[in-house]
C-alpha cells in the first residue's frame, strides 16, 4: 500500500512549524466527544474524540474499513451516534437533520461523486445555495422583483465559485465533465452554502498527481482567503502530510494516533496499521 503510506517520501509542512491543532487558530470550531455508531453486533466508530478548529486543515486518515466515513457521517446527520456529542460553533449539532447541519456551516463532499448529472455545472453550484437563499415559494411563483434580483445575485456567485475551482466550462452538464472536474464542481456546489467547515470525503481519488497537488493548494488557498477550516478524509499521503496542521488515525473504528504530520509519520502503530507487523 506504498501509495497509501510512505514514511520518508513527503516534505515537511509549514502546519509542523504550528506544533498543535490549535496553533494558528482562534479555539475550536467543531468537536465531536466520544463519538461512537453501532450497527447491530458492528462497532465503525468507537469512543473516538476530535477537534477541529478555526481556520484549521486536519486529516482523518486510516486504512480502509476504519470508519473514517462512519464518522463523517456521524457528524453531518446523515447517521443518529449511539453515544457522544458534536458541538459546532458553541452549538449542539448531534444528531441534527443535514439541512439543520449545513444551514449551521457545515458543508461536504463525498467519496463517490453525488451531483445532478443531467444539470449544468452552474446549476448544481446554484442547488448548493438553496440553503442560503431567502425567496417563498409565493415569491417565486409571482417572480417578484426581489426573487428575480437574488436569481440573478445566486447566478453570478456560482461563476465566482467555479472560477474560484479552476472550473471553466460552466454550462456543461455534469456528466459530460472530465472526472477531475466533477470533483472541483463538487466543492464548488459544497461552496455554495457559505461553509464555515468543509468536509472533504477522498477529493482526490482519482486524480493524476497534478490535479491532486492543485487541489492542495485549494485547500490552502480556502483557508488563506476564505477563513475556512477543511477536514479531510484522505488516502494520498504525500497530499495529507503536505496540508495538513493536525492528523488523526483511525483503525477498526478507534483512534491510535493523532499529531503532526512528522508525529503521525513516525508513529509505529501508524506504520503497523498501514502496512502491517512485518513492517
Amino acid at each position: 500500500m506504498s501509495d497509501a503510506y510512505d514514511g520518508g517520501a513527503v516534505s515537511s509542512t509549514a502546519a509542523e512549524a504550528h506544533g498543535t491543532v490549535d496553533a494558528e487558530t482562534g479555539g475550536i470550531l467543531l468537536e465531536a466527544s466520544n463519538l461512537s455508531k453501532v450497527f447491530g453486533g458492528l462497532v465503525a466508530v468507537n469512543d473516538v474524540t476530535f477537534r477541529v478548529p478555526h481556520r484549521g486543515i486536519v486529516s482523518l486518515i486510516g486504512p480502509n474499513g476504519a470508519g473514517k466515513t462512519t464518522f463523517f457521517n456521524c457528524m453531518t446527520g446523515l447517521y443518529r451516534p449511539t453515544t457522544g456529542r458534536v458541538m459546532f460553533d458553541g452549538k449542539d449539532i448531534t444528531a441534527k437533520r443535514p439541512d439543520l447541519v449545513t444551514r449551521a456551516g457545515v458543508a461536504r463532499t463525498f467519496q463517490n461523486i453525488k451531483l445532478f448529472r443531467t444539470m449544468t455545472a452552474i446549476e448544481n453550484v446554484q442547488v448548493g445555495m438553496h440553503a442560503r437563499l431567502r425567496s417563498r415559494v409565493t415569491g417565486m411563483v409571482l417572480r417578484t422583483p426581489y426573487v428575480r434580483r437574488e436569481e440573478r445575485e445566486a447566478r453570478e456567485k456560482a461563476r465566482e465559485l467555479l472560477r474560484f475551482v479552476g472550473l471553466k466550462r460552466h454550462d456543461e452538464l455534469a456528466m459530460s465533465l472530465p472526472y477531475g472536474d466533477q470533483r472541483r464542481l463538487e466543492i464548488a456546489r459544497a461552496l455554495g452554502s457559505d461553509p464555515k467547515l468543509l468536509l472533504l470525503d477522498e477529493p482526490t481519488a482519482g486524480m493524476n498527481p497534478q490535479e491532486s497537488e492543485e487541489l492542495r493548494k485549494l485547500m490552502e488557498t480556502l483557508r488563506s482567503e476564505r477563513g475556512i477550516s477543511v477536514l479531510l478524509i484522505e488516502h494520498d499521503m504525500k497530499v495529507v502530510m503536505n496540508v495538513s496542521d493536525h492528523i488523526t488515525v483511525l483503525d477498526h473504528g478507534e483512534k491510535i494516533a493523532e499529531g503532526s504530520p512528522k508525529e503521525v509519520r513516525e508513529n509505529p502503530r501508524v506504520v503497523e496499521a498501514y502496512l502491517g507487523s512485518q513492517a
